[in-house]
């Protein structure tokens, strides 16, 4: 079993759920088996409790290090920061510094930034800046934006119109105040005709959402999901915490070229270091002071200090451009394994961060082998893979050459000469919620 398991075993005792992070629980991965627990992270490199090394194909922090573990830079700004010391009484100036670039960067819309160190803070911060720039209580959303009660209450609504049918089954609102039913609605991404319909019988003040999920923009979605806000006088917020720096260096909204009223970074922009950060036009975020938000964490150090060298460093090596050639190249990879194999899958996502299904009632059971054997040949692996610069060809090329052995078992179970139940170490894992992020 290994000492990650048993730790995880006394976590269970101790933390409700076991984890901080529903999706790094190891039920999501291979119950029973899962390492669960690192001791050291380097490149694309981690290690667990019993110091066996593997290499990282799957979530990369869970999307957080586009740049690797431990970068060196990132690494050693921190370090500096640490030495001369994280937090006072006093405001530490890389705030500011970094609240400059960020506006820079999102200019010329942009013009003032509040910072967090969650991206689940930073959307319910943005969603409090602009009800209190409306004045209107609700929301329509597109997409997953965190775990506060003002996304959750959601679920509060008929089932018809909650997280279940749009995006998210399985997510209880219990301890979400049931006086929030009613405030916010759930919209799919490209139907265009159900927003207007929204924001003509709900009155909207806010429409939240992703950029892209699982595929881009048609017929000119997101233009017209501008035009409206500009219409009604509704804020439009892009929840860029997952997109960011994937395609672009900044918001994937750039791609697009339609900019939002507020745009919310996280996962990379500290490349594993907590920083989340709220950009917005001056005439909108102001309204925070009409308000109160405030917390002593989000003036700590560390999280800009690695913002601002993660920054440095993205647009010096143009990272974005990296790992989305690198994630191209996995899901050509995958296209093409299963093809030699008689296989038939679906992929989603950006091509950074990409996952994919296959087309069959055993979707599951598959996911969950793939993990087992791919676990024993040196790989944290899944149906999954989140693109970072340090992935090497060798990487991948490795990667491939034990998934091929995988596949053709795969292949054998579809084509009834193997039996999967019989394959299987333990359980299968948990299917979890789906989602880009």
């Amino acid at each position: 079993m290994g000492k990650g398991q048993d730790l995880y075993k006394k976590a269970k005792t101790l933390i409700p759920g076991g984890t901080m992070l529903l999706s790094k629980r190891p039920e999501m991965f291979l119950p029973d088996l899962w390492p669960s627990y690192f001791s050291k992270a380097s490149g694309c490199e981690v290690w667990d409790l019993d110091g066996k090394r593997y290499t990282d194909m799957t979530l990369m922090g869970v999307g957080t290090n586009t740049l690797g573990y431990g970068h060196p830079e990132v690494d050693a700004a921190v370090l500096q920061t640490i030495k001369n010391g994280n937090m006072s009484t006093l405001n530490c100036p890389e705030e500011v510094y970094l609240a400059e670039k960020l506006v820079e960067l999102n200019s010329p819309w942009a013009e003032m930034v509040r910072y967090t160190r969650t991206g689940g803070e930073a959307n319910a911060m943005s969603i409090r800046i602009a009800r209190a720039a409306t004045g209107k209580d609700n929301i329509a959303i597109c997409g997953y934006h965190g775990w506060h009660d003002w996304y959750l209450s959601v679920n509060l609504n008929n089932n018809t119109l909650d997280l279940s049918s749009y995006l998210l089954p399985g997510l209880e609102p219990n301890g979400v105040p049931k006086k929030f039913k009613g405030t916010v609605f759930p919209f799919h991404y490209n139907n265009f005709e159900e927003l207007t319909e929204i924001v003509a019988n709900h009155n909207i003040g806010v429409i939240k959402m992703e950029v892209v999920r699982n595929f881009g923009p048609e017929d000119n979605f997101l233009q017209k999901v501008r035009d409206l806000a500009t219409e009604k006088g509704i804020v439009l917020i892009f929840d860029e915490c997952t997109s960011g720096f994937r395609e672009t260096y900044g918001g994937l909204y750039r791609k697009y070229n339609v900019n939002p009223d507020i745009a919310i970074f996280s996962k990379t922009i500290g490349n594993g270091y907590a920083l989340s950060a709220v950009v917005g036009k001056e005439s909108i975020m102001q309204a925070a002071q009409t308000t109160f938000i405030s917390s002593t964490f989000w003036t700590e150090r560390i999280g800009p200090t690695a913002a601002l060298k993660t920054l440095e460093v993205m647009k010096r090596e143009k990272s974005w451009e990296i790992i989305t050639e690198i994630g191209k190249k996995v899901r050509n990879g995958w296209l093409e394994l299963a093809n030699n194999h008689g296989l038939n899958i679906s992929i989603s996502g950006l091509p950074a961060i990409s996952t994919y299904s296959f087309n069959s009632p055993n979707a599951l059971k598959y996911k969950t082998f793939i993990t087992q054997e791919m676990l024993k040949t040196g790989f944290l692996a899944s149906t999954n893979f989140y693109a970072s610069i340090v992935h090497k060809d060798e990487d991948i090329s490795r990667y491939f050459d034990a998934l091929d052995k995988v596949y053709s078992q795969i292949a054998k179970c579809e084509n009834g000469d193997s039996d999967i139940n019989q394959l299987l170490d333990g359980k299968v894992s948990h299917g979890g919620f789906s989602r880009l992020n």
